[in-house]
């Protein structure tokens, strides 16, 4: 991402709109909504989580094609994934000894594709 240091514009003269701030007053989350809604966007400021997710995102995979893919160990995969997990980003599915993770819902891919072709512009 380019920095960008041209200042900010401020008004000349202090305004206040009332009628557009009791819009915005009746529309605002509650406190606590946002708070859980910046809890889950710091999950998608670790570039591995990211990386684990971009994958999930392509198929459902266990912990030993993950780590193999990213090369990394399976125990920094099975971290990030307690994560991502405890977030409700991504579901696991347990099949004899292994388990496969995935996408937790179209939630999680809708994200990561707005957030991709956001990047890309």
């Amino acid at each position: 991402m380019k920095q960008d240091f041209t200042p900010i514009e401020c008004c000349d003269q202090v305004e206040i709109h009332e009628p557009l701030l009791k819009i915005v007053s009746d529309q605002l989350p509650p406190e606590d909504e946002l708070y859980d809604l910046a809890e889950l966007f710091k999950i998608f400021g670790d570039s591995t989580r990211i990386r684990i997710l971009f994958v999930l995102f392509e198929a459902e995979v266990c912990v030993c094609d993950l780590a193999s893919a990213l090369n990394m160990t399976q125990s920094a995969i099975s971290h990030q994934l307690r994560i991502l997990k405890q977030s409700q980003l991504v579901k696991a599915r347990r099949e004899g000894k292994q388990v496969f993770y995935s996408l937790a819902d179209d939630h999680v891919r809708t994200i990561i594709s707005q957030g991709l072709e956001h990047v890309e512009e």
